[in-house]
């Protein structure tokens, strides 16, 4: 029995290190999307730490189709930058699809900077629900023209 409970222990001690630290800059994930968007995935752009918020995740999508009618096409395929819970992003990501430990391109961190800026002055802050609700969340808001209020 103790031998038993001594494997057990090792496995825990091991799977809760790998949870931890699953999350690297330039990892792309699959995600429970929306049916819509069955080969949308997310990359992750920058991991930070924050004493408010725990652990911020910076993640950008793509293949998506969110109605857009701004768009020429009627639709946008990418968010470029989305800052997530560590907790949040657990629940969404179902597995590792590829990790190249690319760094993000200036593009991607154009958006971070913007919401760093507002994040400092306490106006922006995080998401802390599935990427497949932020999703629909923010085709909601382009959709009704919100997304610049």
């Amino acid at each position: 029995m103790k031998f038993y409970t001594l494997i057990v222990g090792i496995f825990l001690l091991f799977s809760n290190c790998t949870k931890k630290d699953q999350y690297r800059v330039g990892q792309e994930w699959n995600y429970k999307n929306r049916p819509t968007e069955k080969s949308s995935i997310l990359k992750i752009l920058k991991i930070e730490e924050y004493p408010e918020t725990g652990k911020v995740i910076h993640i950008s999508i793509s293949g998506l189709k969110i109605k857009n009618p701004a768009s020429p096409t009627g639709f946008a395929e990418y968010f470029s930058h989305i800052p997530i819970s560590e907790e949040a992003l657990n629940k969404s990501v179902t597995n590792l699809k590829n990790e190249t430990g690319k760094k993000p391109d200036s593009l991607e961190m154009d958006g971070y900077s913007y919401w760093k800026r507002e994040f400092d002055k306490g106006e922006a802050g995080i998401f802390t629900i599935p990427v497949s609700e932020i999703v629909g969340i923010m085709e909601k808001s382009i959709v009704a023209g919100d997304y610049t209020k």
